[in-house]
């Protein structure tokens, strides 16, 4: 298998495990198997990401490169008197794009039970108004697929407030390179970061500065990158999706280096490096402001570490809603790593 291959098999796996922000203990328990089983001793963070040093000779100019597990999703705010579920968004989980999809119900104490997200009263031959109704949290909710017409019934089930619930990612990998799922943001990355882990190792490569890898888990809501940064790390690197949308350079072909997003432009010494790096190397890549964007480097300055900042990822369209890349962008990505970090 090459690194590639095994990129996106990690990828598929990860995109079967739910993990929305704030329930994700099942996708970093997978992660720190899959870095043991690589050679490296991964530790989990008080937070509940995953940190793990990966090499290089230099200890006073260590980067951190940091891409997020945690993806987006829902948690029941009430048990409506007819047994259906009102949900609250978790991170920008946006009910336009989750209408008819089916998710899972995770109790508090460990029962799964499956359902589907719909419009109240989601029947077209009864519901005069479907066209004209507004697809918002207020007019949706989940129907759960067990035999119940109460609240009453839902609790017996074990189902109450401030339970999860997790939507189907409906992965899928064409024959011609498109990977299509949800959450490629940015288990895609994550993938990516795994795959230079194992590069490292198996090709007895030592950069030539030192290497930490953070896998976050609250990226989605805001804090993903506040903490857990070491203390000789001078850079943090997200490795994240790319941008893709009018007005903007990248496909789902290419590497994205991202210049400026909405909360300030990136560090100038870092994207110029990133640049060089990729015309040097001749990968196809392009450089975009995003309009609608942060990502865990920026919340690092934000939390007041003194570093300088990154971001790059492969291009993903439909972002935060059923997204679709490439294998060609996921190598490009991988790629850019390789030709930055030595």
């Amino acid at each position: 298998m090459n690194y590639l291959d095994y990129i996106i098999e990690e990828t598929k796996n990860l995109l079967a495990i739910d993990s929305p922000s704030g329930y994700t203990k099942d996708v970093i328990a997978y992660l720190k198997k899959e870095y043991e089983a690589l050679g490296y001793e991964p530790m989990i963070t008080i937070k509940g990401g995953l940190l793990v040093k990966i090499g290089g000779k230099n200890k006073e100019n260590a980067i951190l490169l940091e891409a997020h597990a945690d993806t987006l999703g829902g948690m029941v705010t009430e048990i409506k008197s007819n047994g259906r579920l009102k949900l609250t968004p978790v991170g920008g989980m946006n009910a336009n794009n989750a209408e008819s999809e089916n998710c899972r119900i995770i109790t508090r104490f460990g029962k799964v039970y499956e359902g589907t997200f719909q419009l109240t009263n989601a029947s077209i031959h009864v519901n005069e108004k479907y066209d004209e109704t507004s697809r918002s949290y207020k007019e949706m909710e989940v129907v759960i697929d067990e035999k119940v017409d109460s609240k009453e019934a839902v609790q017996k089930l074990g189902i109450m407030a401030g339970d999860f619930v997790c939507f189907d990612p409906r992965t899928t990998v064409t024959q011609s390179g498109f990977i299509k799922s949800r959450f490629l943001d940015d288990k895609l990355s994550v993938g990516i970061l795994l795959g230079y882990a194992k590069y490292l190792k198996e090709e007895n490569i030592e950069p030539e500065r030192e290497i930490y890898q953070h896998i976050t888990v609250y990226e989605e809501v805001g804090h993903g990158g506040a903490a857990s940064i070491p203390e000789n790390v001078v850079e943090v690197l997200a490795v994240d999706m790319g941008c893709i949308g009018e007005g903007l350079e990248c496909d789902e072909f290419k590497v994205s280096i991202c210049a400026k997003d909405s909360r300030g432009p990136y560090n100038y010494d870092v994207v110029t490096a990133l640049v060089k790096a990729a015309q040097d190397k001749d990968i196809n890549y392009a450089v975009d402001v995003y309009p609608l964007y942060g990502s865990d480097a920026d919340v690092a300055l934000s939390a007041g570490y003194d570093v300088k900042h990154g971001l790059i990822g492969p291009g993903v369209y439909a972002s935060h809603g059923y997204e679709r890349s490439h294998k060609e962008g996921v190598l490009n990505t991988f790629e850019l790593l390789k030709a930055y970090l030595g």
